[in-house]
């Protein structure tokens, strides 16, 4: 059955965008951060609390509500908020909900959040605690498998026997990244990196080494969704809202080939509601928990073929001065990680042309994507422009 396409493009824009430092002891609450990120992309759209009547963040139990950030900033009457429950799979979807409630009249301006203290509090697969509400944990638990690396890991070996993926291709990466990284002030991670680098750091869960696994991180990061028509208005130049897609599939147990992610399917329904394709687009942030999350994406988003997304990034096509510059701020990997938001704060900067030494000249159209659907059988992404 043919799917429906949302009919809101470029009726909703990002206004401004905020953040916290990225650091690996943060010293404050998550409620501080959501709070400190948010004032900071009002601060940059030139807005105050008193314009805003939504908000949404997405949270597995580590970060600071609606419910408790609106009160704290002094909103005594949201008319719309989401208090999204999932990991980096949902964190573009929030964005796109938000937009969807903007367009309908539901709210004039939701400010969209992720706040984390996910080196000095809630580390992700770190034990102490309940594992997650899944029925096939308790076939993982057992045998302690149970971490993201863990997981990737299998997906990244089945490529790698499939398609002949190599460890220097996953390399590739991690130093593009780095280099994106070291003209990036707010990244954790600046010190340029050799192949001799990667491929003498750690085991981590094999095939993956440290530097093919992206950072914990305390920070937050904000963007400002409204219409527009009022951005057009505002201090910073609007990020329209072409298009944003979400949705889910079969489990990552369970799917029949491990080398496709859900981004394969949902690629076709984001680039139909941008009236775009893959030629179309200027610069890409995708989501890297691993180095293989990219070289999968880039393929399931349709920037090569199955199978190619390795010598495609080793080729150079992924760097500032590639055809597709990735991850332009160093990403997960360098910058920070912060769940998906600061992926599409980046989109931003680099659409506004105010990323400095790390812009990609002529950048109108962007891709931002969530995790990719591994993990969790869901995926979201937006593709956003200049105004």
């Amino acid at each position: 059955m043919p799917k429906r396409l949302l009919d809101f493009r470029d009726r909703t824009a990002i206004a401004g965008v905020g953040y916290t430092p990225f650091t690996k002891n943060s010293g404050v609450s998550t409620l501080t951060l959501a709070c400190r990120a948010v004032l900071a992309a009002l601060e940059d759209a030139g807005l105050s609390p008193d314009d805003v009547d939504g908000l949404a963040t997405h949270r597995v139990g580590d970060s600071a509500p609606p419910t408790l950030v609106g009160p704290a900033l002094g909103l005594s009457d949201l008319s719309w908020h989401l208090d999204q429950f999932g990991g980096g799979s949902v964190s573009h979807a929030v964005v796109g909900q938000a937009a969807l409630a903007v367009a309908a009249g539901m709210a004039d301006t939701v400010v969209c959040y992720r706040a984390i203290n996910a080196r000095s509090e809630f580390r992700m697969g770190g034990t102490g605690r309940g594992v997650p509400v899944s029925p096939e944990v308790q076939y993982q638990a057992p045998y302690g498998y149970v971490a993201p690396p863990q997981h990737y890991a299998m997906y990244a070996r089945a490529h790698m026997l499939r398609y002949g993926t190599r460890p220097e291709h996953f390399g590739h990466l991690a130093i593009t990244q780095r280099a994106n990284a070291a003209k990036n002030p707010r990244a954790l991670m600046r010190t340029p990196i050799t192949m001799d680098d990667y491929l003498s750091s750690r085991w981590i869960a094999e095939p993956f080494r440290l530097l093919d696994c992206c950072l914990e991180t305390d920070g937050a990061c904000a963007v400002v969704v409204t219409t527009a028509d009022r951005a057009r208005s505002l201090r910073r130049p609007p990020v329209l809202i072409s298009a944003a897609a979400w949705g889910g599939g079969t489990s990552h147990l369970s799917c029949a080939d491990p080398t496709v992610t859900a981004a394969a399917a949902l690629a076709p329904r984001l680039y139909a509601q941008a009236g775009l394709g893959p030629e179309d687009i200027d610069v890409a942030e995708l989501y890297d928990c691993f180095t293989y999350s990219v070289i999968v994406q880039l393929e399931d988003y349709g920037f090569c073929a199955k199978g190619e997304g390795g010598p495609y990034a080793a080729s150079g096509a992924t760097s500032l001065d590639g055809p597709l510059p990735v991850n332009t701020h160093g990403g997960f990997l360098s910058e920070g990680y912060v769940h998906g938001i600061n992926h599409i704060a980046e989109a931003v900067s680099q659409l506004r042309g105010d990323a400095g030494d790390r812009q990609v000249p002529g950048a109108e159209v962007a891709l931002s994507t969530a995790q990719p659907g591994y993990i969790l059988p869901a995926t979201s992404a937006l593709i956003l422009r200049s105004a």
